[in-house]
């Protein structure tokens, strides 16, 4: 089972559910072959804090085999600290790996206007944990789509149901290696 543990951005915010990438990430696994369940417990406007007290009850109850952190896009929007961010991110990490299983951190950017040296290090923050635990690493979630505003609802935060399978295909390249 694949655990997407995530905010608005995999919840499928303004959406209709089934087109959230998530959705569309179990019928990827179940055309390619693989028989991972994926089980979405995203919740829009989710902090890194609120994840940190959510996730070791699920990762007893799912027992994953995956698990992939989608957080801290609503912290950067909120202008928290990086260090607790990193902190809640390192928690969740090793919680995960300790339960025993594999670990994708999905890493955000926020924009330039929250300062360049708070922007720098919220960006880093994702590479550094993930090489510092070992684990897969999608570095932007918006890759190749972030500055198309047609990719976007009218908020201009949340990817429309077209931009989904674009969001899954930046998944899916660092998650296959996962997949056993």
């Amino acid at each position: 089972m694949i655990l997407v543990f995530g905010d608005s951005l995999s919840a499928g915010y303004g959406i209709a559910r089934q087109d959230a990438w998530p959705s569309l990430l179990e019928t990827r696994l179940k055309d390619s072959g693989y028989s991972y369940a994926v089980v979405n417990a995203s919740i829009s406007g989710e902090t890194t804090a609120g994840g940190r007290s959510r996730l070791p009850e699920l990762l007893k109850q799912q027992q994953p085999k995956i698990v992939i952190i989608e957080l801290g896009a609503n912290d950067g929007l909120r202008g928290l600290p990086v260090a607790d961010m990193r902190d809640n991110l390192k928690f969740m990490v090793k919680q995960s790996q300790q339960a025993g299983a594999r670990v994708m951190l999905v890493g955000m950017r926020i924009p330039p206007n929250y300062g360049r040296d708070y922007t720098e290090k919220f960006a880093a923050t994702f590479t550094e944990l993930s090489k510092e635990h070992k684990t897969a690493l999608v570095p932007f979630l918006f890759e190749g789509f972030a500055l198309r505003p047609d990719a976007f609802q009218p908020d201009r935060l949340h990817p429309t149901a077209a931009t989904q399978p674009l969001m899954l295909d930046t998944i899916w390249k660092q998650l296959k290696p996962l997949l056993k």
